[in-house]
């Protein structure tokens, strides 16, 4: 098959075309025969050798596909040879043919393509696990969510205010903050002309918001204590910042604040099994209705991966950028 591979860790170019094997499936896979992958900011610190890969994962990037089951493990599953799904995968999806977990597959949701739904895994699973399941954003409370435009950010806007809540989300040009309310956020923030911690406490009457969800870590950390709510919780999800920072500690214990962060991609699969059965609950209808859509940048032939992480680099996009295989 033919496949994306890392020739050795550096700049977009290092991203070549190549042969490699079909993918050798273990107990509980399918195989995928690919469609469209999504490009994610982990495979670009894959590429620039900064997120070693798990044990037993393909060296190949790509951690999102969607596209037709042709083989693999079905017994006891809803799927059949021939369905069209999405699949969340641990490494492999730069690649004509990737294996993926049968748990960690989902049915494409009704009128999307297979583009737009290739662009749903990586996103959705990590902004459920993080703001729903492990701080448990609910009822009536506000999230702010560091970096409104990249994939993660118009998910995390989408969502949230799908299912009620307010939110606002910082971005680094006005025009940026325009596409963040487009998508449902309250208030767009220029993080380089505004502080984001004194406009949230000015539109939430001084309280703050209850949850955080940051990609940046480093000297933001400071501040986002100071922005949270009585009993709020900051949600770290990468460090593109820094993984050092300084902090109130008295903050914390006196307005019960919580600090909490998770990576996904070496989590076990059942781990990510529990999060599949909830988007599929409670997210695949919101995309199905048309409430939450896909956002898509830009798409570009497998072939062009390097300017496609190029483009992720340059930070001028709004919401995914897709590689198109079939």
């Amino acid at each position: 098959m033919k496949a994306i591979e890392i020739t050795h860790p550096g700049a977009p170019d290092v991203l070549q075309l190549c042969e490699r094997p079909m993918p050798a499936l273990k107990p509980g896979e399918v195989l995928i025969k690919v469609h469209a992958a999504g490009v994610n900011r982990p495979d670009v610190l894959q590429r620039t050798g900064n997120y070693p890969v798990p044990a037993g994962a393909s060296d190949l990037p790509g951690l999102e596909v969607a596209g037709e089951i042709v083989d693999g493990d079905l017994a006891g599953t809803s799927f059949k040879k021939g369905d069209m799904v999405c699949a969340l995968v641990q490494g492999g999806g730069y690649a004509e043919y990737c294996a993926a977990p049968v748990e960690q597959c989902l049915p494409l949701p009704k009128g999307l393509s297979a583009i737009e739904a290739a662009s749903l895994p990586e996103t959705f699973f990590t902004v459920w696990s993080n703001v729903f399941d492990r701080v448990h954003l609910s009822g009536a409370e506000t999230l702010l969510v560091q970096g409104g435009t990249s994939g993660i950010g118009v998910t995390a806007i989408q969502l949230a205010k799908a299912l009620g809540h307010r939110v606002f989300a910082t971005a680094g040009s006005d025009e940026k903050c325009r596409s963040c309310e487009a998508l449902g956020a309250e208030r767009g923030i220029n993080y380089r002309t505004e502080d984001f911690a004194e406009v949230v406490k000015a539109a939430t009457g001084g309280k703050g918001v209850d949850v955080i969800l940051d990609m940046v870590g480093g000297d933001y950390v400071s501040r986002e204590l100071r922005c949270l709510a009585d009993d709020g919780r900051l949600v770290l999800i990468a460090l593109l910042g820094g993984a050092k920072a300084s902090a109130d500690l008295g903050q914390i214990l006196r307005r019960r604040l919580t600090i909490t962060g998770s990576t996904l991609r070496p989590r076990p699969v059942a781990f990510k099994a529990q999060i599949a059965a909830r988007l599929r609950e409670h997210v695949w209808p919101l995309l199905e209705s048309g409430k939450i859509k896909p956002v898509i940048y830009q798409t570009f032939p497998l072939e062009q991966a390097a300017q496609a992480h190029a483009l992720m680099e340059a930070s001028t996009h709004v919401g995914k950028i897709m590689l198109k295989v079939v």
